[in-house]
């Protein structure tokens, strides 16, 4: 998978979601639900610059990133689409699925730093 361009479109998903909540939801929805569209558009950047910087990393490297890749990848998906959904009408119940994603955006994360401690080695005094 090229991660970088995975990642890059998810930032540029998360600019047009951010736009379309500030401009075409603003007057759509009250100021709780307009958070919680800007939260989905927020963390959508977060996964998707984490992934832009893994996929870089990729490239020219032996270190198996794909597992990290796949869990920012799809942790981002499942947290901002649920919580856009949410946001625009969707049933409060996808709340239920909504820490799934965050679980995996933040066990993504750790896996990358993970395997970029293996491929660094052990810091001193780590």
């Amino acid at each position: 998978m090229n991660w970088l361009f995975v990642g890059l479109l998810m930032c540029a998903a998360s600019v047009g979601a951010g736009a379309f909540g500030a401009h075409g939801l603003r007057s759509a929805l009250d100021a709780e639900h307009l958070a919680l569209w800007e939260t989905a558009a927020r963390y959508l950047m977060y996964g998707g610059v984490v992934l832009s910087i893994l996929g870089v990393v990729a490239r020219g490297s032996t270190v198996d990133l794909r597992l990290a890749g796949w869990m920012l990848f799809v942790g981002g998906l499942i947290f901002s689409g649920t919580v856009a959904a949410i946001a625009v009408g969707a049933p409060t119940w996808l709340g239920a699925i909504t820490p799934i994603g965050g679980t995996l955006l933040i066990v993504g994360i750790l896996v990358f730093a993970w395997r970029m401690l293996e491929r660094s080695g052990t810091p001193a005094g780590f």
